[in-house]
């Protein structure tokens, strides 16, 4: 699937949003993914993440025991990939700040690969990364349905994208005029 098929199932889903957005790691920007449009919709979620997991199988050697979604973001596309990879769902949620496996066990040199949804500074994927290695799980490898930062983010272990969407994203004390002008909305689903 190239990057144009992707943005064209956001597209149809009515997922690419313009405007003033403050995204989840606090940068601004004036296009928002809201990924939660797509979701909703079984048969476009199932498009992209058959096809993220065929490009998970080019890149990572098996076997795959775990696929662990980050809450709340990564849980549709971590189950979704999951399911076409043939290999167990698990997610990790936050407690007191901190993401923790709360629900589920995975025993030391359990082989994980880490699905999320879109990445801008890959922040959720490291800390994914820390807490599956600090259960002594080994992390193959990280994906996403779109990496916004093309390919700049470093997240600590191979990171495979379906597609990668540049947008602008600004500190919110340097946004540009037009971006300033409009009112601010705050899509995401984790707090600042």
């Amino acid at each position: 699937m190239t990057n144009e098929e992707v943005l064209a199932i956001f597209r149809e889903a009515g997922a690419v949003l313009e405007g003033h957005f403050i995204l989840t790691s606090g940068l601004r920007s004036p296009t928002f993914l809201q990924k939660a449009r797509v979701f909703m919709h079984p048969h476009l979620t199932e498009r992209l993440c058959k096809a993220l997991a065929e490009r998970i199988r080019e890149e990572v050697t098996p076997p795959i025991d775990y696929v662990v979604g980050p809450a709340v973001g990564g849980l549709i596309p971590a189950y979704e990939t999951s399911r076409h990879l043939g290999a167990p769902a698990i997610w990790v949620e936050r407690e007191a700040g901190t993401f923790k496996l709360r629900r589920f066990d995975v025993a030391p040199g359990d082989r994980v690969v880490i699905v999320e949804d879109i990445v801008t500074t890959g922040l959720s994927i490291r800390e994914t990364v820390a807490c599956m290695r600090d259960l002594g799980a080994e992390v193959l490898a990280a994906a996403c349905i779109i990496d916004r930062s093309a390919g700049a983010v470093d997240v600590g272990v191979p990171l495979i994208a379906l597609a990668e969407y540049a947008v602008p994203a600004y500190p919110a004390d340097a946004l540009p005029p037009e971006l300033a002008a409009i009112p601010p909305v705050k899509p995401g689903s984790r707090t600042l």
